[in-house]
């Protein structure tokens, strides 16, 4: 790929965390050299696998990065869109060949995700792509 572009894939469902997982990893992509980023929002994490998808079969990103949160509720739903949020991102990168980062936040509380989105316990969004840089490194390394 002559010029890294990367995507970021970003659930909004809470947006403030989002806009801090956002922040996060475009400073490491940036900082990687990417050439460009995308932001592709989406309205919260059980789109992102499809967000991704999209980005990675386009042809034009050596990585998407997805970020979001989602927090536990007084139903199931958060198991349901916490499983098929990981699977459906995993599945992508496997397809394709793309690294997909898996930034997308699992927490109990609010209070949980702000301190993993740059707070005072780590920055998932840095962490995810942390990963997608280092994931498409070792892919043009292999590729020659």
């Amino acid at each position: 790929m002559s010029d890294p572009r990367y995507a970021i894939a970003a659930g909004r469902f809470y947006q403030d965390v989002a806009e801090r997982l956002v922040a996060g990893a475009r400073e490491v992509l940036e900082a990687g050299g990417a050439e460009g980023i995308d932001v592709l929002d989406v309205p919260g994490a059980f789109e992102l696998p499809l967000a991704a998808s999209y980005a990675a079969e386009s042809g034009r990103y050596a990585g998407v990065v997805c970020v979001g949160a989602v927090i536990r509720g007084e139903t199931t739903h958060y198991d349901h869109v916490c499983a098929e949020a990981a699977r459906g991102i995993q599945d992508v990168q496997l397809r394709t060949g793309v690294p997909c980062g898996f930034g997308v936040l699992t927490c109990e509380t609010m209070e949980q995700a702000l301190a993993r989105s740059g707070g005072y316990k780590r920055h998932e969004g840095r962490n995810a792509a942390q990963a997608v840089l280092r994931m498409a490194q070792l892919r043009a390394e292999l590729a020659g």
